[in-house]
């Protein structure tokens, strides 16, 4: 799986955290969740939720498929990371 730092022109680096990169080498952790992987009961599926707004943006019947998606769009330089990450 590819993981992206980005680097912005103040300084921090924004990603979609992974323990497979030692961040904390690169300095100081400040993190923000995008989303939150949440159980529905009522239909029974997962959904990943955008973390400031609730708004669902993507649900299946696996919770690993969530994480999938999570990893596949969250990554710096894709639209769906990009708008959470804006007024951040």
């Amino acid at each position: 799986m590819r993981h992206t730092l980005r680097f912005t022109p103040s300084g921090p680096i924004r990603c979609l955290y992974t323990e497979k990169i030692d961040l904390a080498l690169l300095g100081r952790l400040s993190v923000v969740r995008a989303s939150e992987i949440t159980f529905d009961r009522e239909n029974q599926r997962w959904d990943a939720l955008d973390a400031r707004t609730g708004k669902r943006l993507f649900s299946h019947e696996s919770r690993d498929e969530c994480v999938r998606w999570e990893h596949q769009n969250l990554q710096p330089g894709l639209p769906a990371f990009d708008q959470q990450t804006n007024n951040t």
